[in-house]
This record gives C-alpha cells, structure tokens and sequence, in this order.
C-alpha cells in the first residue's frame, strides 16, 4: 500500500507514521512543515518511508504537493495535519481573523488535497481516506475551543460526503474522534485543566497517541465494508 499522512512528523503524527511504517511492504509518504529534524529521523529510521516539506499556509507549496501525488499511486489518506496548537479563548474574544486564517490554513489545503487523492482512487476504483477529527466534536465542547472545533466538525460533514459519494467505487472514508491527548499540540493548556480531565476520566488516565495510532492501523488494514464510520476514543463518555 502507498499511505501518505499529513502532519507526519510529530505528535500524533509521528505515531502514526511509525505505526504504518511498522510494515515494510507498505511505502509510507508524510508531509511537515516545522519538524525538519523529526522528519529526517524518521526516513533514517524507516527505509520505506519519505518525508515531504510542505506549508499548509503557502498555496505553491501546496500545489506542489498536488503534483506530487499525481506522480503516484495512493492507496490511503490519511489526513492529520493541523497548523496551529490549541490555545483556549472564549469565541468572544477571538478575533475574525483567527477563523479566516485558520480555515485557509487547516480545511481548504485538506479539501484540495482529498479532492485530488479522490480523482486518482476512482480511477483505480479503490481507496481509503481516514480523516483525524476529536471527540470535542461529540456532545458538550470544551469551553474556549469554539474555532477548533468548529473546524473539525466540518471536516466530519465532508467525510460522511465522501463516503457516500464514493463507495460506488470502492472507496471508504472513515474517522477518528480522539479524546485529549497530551502532545505538543495542547501544550498550552492549563495542568490544572489537564488534572481535571485526567480525574474525569473512566480510568483516570488520558489516551495515548499510542492507543490512536493503533486505531488508524487497524482502518488501513479492515474492510471496505466499515465506510462512514466515526470511531470515538474517549472511554465511552459518550455512547451514540
């Protein structure tokens, strides 16, 4: 299989990436923007994996990218990458710009990448998109999370279109909605904050990016029959 993750480099991503990469008959491409020296350890480490310089925020960048997946066959997607870590705000106090940036800087490069890896997979009639979302999306969210989550819900919406709109043709889109993690991309929240969460927790311990990174596994590898599926890691806080 030729995988390639967005936001591959670090955090999450990097479990992920070392996760598929486990398995040497799959060819693993992630993209990164800041993590240079993650990057190339990664491909040091991984003989069948490839590392691809890309800024979400600079369209010729992206473009490139573009390019760049045309001259291969993809099998799966996987998109991860988001560009900014999580620092809460109340919506209120957030200004309009964050909105706009952010969106053109995490959902537009996101759909125009899906868009073109779609175009390519119903050619081949087979394809795998697996899209990381959060469990804030689920139920109440969190206080001051308002544009993160906004964003993430969006991309939960698209992942239902794409899997109704492509299982014809053999292709799945499926979803992972993790609860909070401790990586460099929450480094901003308060101890107390993560205390709190970690003594509402079923098992008073917070999820791993070990424990995702087993979950994206396992949607690489299953069936085209599970489409349309949002897997929910949070402990059964809340069961649908």
């Amino acid at each position: 299989m030729n995988i390639l993750i967005t936001g591959g480099a670090s955090g999450l991503g990097e479990a992920i990436t070392q996760r598929l990469a486990a398995n040497k008959d799959d060819t693993v491409f992630f993209t990164y923007h800041k993590s240079l020296e993650k990057a190339n350890k990664l491909a040091s480490a991984y003989p069948n994996v490839t590392g691809i310089h890309c800024d979400f925020h600079d369209q010729s960048k992206v473009d490139n990218l573009l390019t760049f997946i045309n001259s291969i066959s993809l099998d799966i997607l996987i998109n991860n990458a988001f560009t900014s870590n999580i620092t809460p705000k109340h919506f209120h106090k957030t200004d309009i710009s964050i909105f706009n940036d952010n969106f053109h800087a995490n959902i537009i490069p996101t759909v125009l990448i899906t868009k073109q890896v779609i175009l390519n997979f119903r050619k081949k009639k087979f394809g795998k998109i697996i899209n990381i979302l959060s469990s804030a999306i689920v139920g109440n969210p969190p206080v001051g999370w308002s544009e993160y989550t906004a964003e993430k819900a969006y991309l939960s919406s698209l992942s239902k279109s794409w899997a109704i709109e492509n299982s014809a043709y053999n292709i799945t889109s499926n979803s992972i909605s993790p609860s909070f993690m401790q990586t460099g991309f929450t480094v901003n929240t308060d101890d107390r904050v993560i205390e709190g969460i970690k003594g509402n927790h079923p098992y008073k311990e917070l999820l791993t990016i070990s424990e995702v990174s087993d979950a994206v596994f396992f949607l690489s590898k299953c069936s085209q029959q599970i489409n349309g599926v949002n897997l929910i890691m949070n402990a059964g806080a809340h069961v649908i």
